[in-house]
């Protein structure tokens, strides 16, 4: 759900998942570590997401949550202030050296983390049976990756992709803080452009926050690895897709 959604959309949508006898609801969200209250509260992401989860709680119903970290080929594609890069004008904003990693997930991989944990069986048939089942990620996040990259890796790979070099590119630096600073304002001001400026910028402050390496479920949950290389073929073919759709690239 695009952050530009109307306010109450996300409570009308449980409130009929409740009257439906839904038993469980899969809260909009779709990010970083729902333990780390800092990193949400800073994001401004936190409190909400934690709403939307009372709220489910409260009718009645139970919750599973995506923790995926931020989509890999959405945000390669989705310009400047997501990864930094724009591929039009062959551009690209490095946060601070560029080195910080983050937890990243291609959209194929969060959708076969979803449908994974749906096909499981609610309980064990059994004390014997030792498989995963829904029951273990109630009220709790299902945590993937696909890559754990900093934007040197992420620029690496679409230079291989592309058959380009550093001299083909404009590369510029930015501070996180400063830019989360600047994203901040702009929000706080009712700038909505502001939003994925602060959001990306404080994930990649170099304190290692926005790393889910060591909670990823992959391996329970059967995921595949994937290739860095054609995750990024698949985030450039997407550019001109995102570029169409105005509202949601302008928060």
């Amino acid at each position: 759900m695009a952050p530009t959604a109307p306010r109450d959309a996300h409570s009308k949508l449980v409130q009929a998942a409740a009257k439906a006898a839904i038993p469980y609801v899969m809260p909009n969200g779709y990010g970083g570590d729902i333990d780390d209250i800092k990193l949400g509260e800073e994001t401004m992401l936190g409190p909400i997401a934690k709403a939307h989860r009372d709220e489910i709680e409260r009718l009645g119903m139970q919750w599973i949550t995506v923790c995926c970290g931020f989509w890999y080929d959405y945000s390669l594609a989705g310009g400047d202030s997501r990864f930094g890069f724009d591929f039009d004008k062959r551009s690209l904003t490095i946060y601070d050296d560029g080195n910080t990693k983050n937890s990243t997930s291609t959209l194929s991989q969060v959708g076969r983390a979803v449908a994974q944990v749906l096909s499981l069986n609610e309980l064990p048939e059994d004390e014997t049976d030792k498989r995963p089942t829904l029951s273990m990620f109630v009220n709790q996040g299902v945590y993937i990756k696909s890559f754990v990259v900093s934007q040197n890796d992420m620029f690496e790979s679409v230079k291989r992709v592309t058959g380009t070099t550093d001299a083909d590119w404009t590369i510029t630096h930015a501070k996180t803080q400063k830019r989360y600073e600047d994203g901040l304002a702009q929000v706080q001001a009712g700038n909505m452009a502001g939003f994925s400026k602060m959001l990306y910028a404080r994930a990649f402050y170099p304190d290692g926050s926005n790393s889910l390496a060591a909670k990823a479920q992959n391996e329970l949950l059967g995921l595949p690895d994937e290739s860095l290389d054609e995750s990024t073929q698949v985030g450039i073919e997407m550019v001109k897709e995102l570029q169409l759709r105005v509202q949601r690239m302008a928060a």
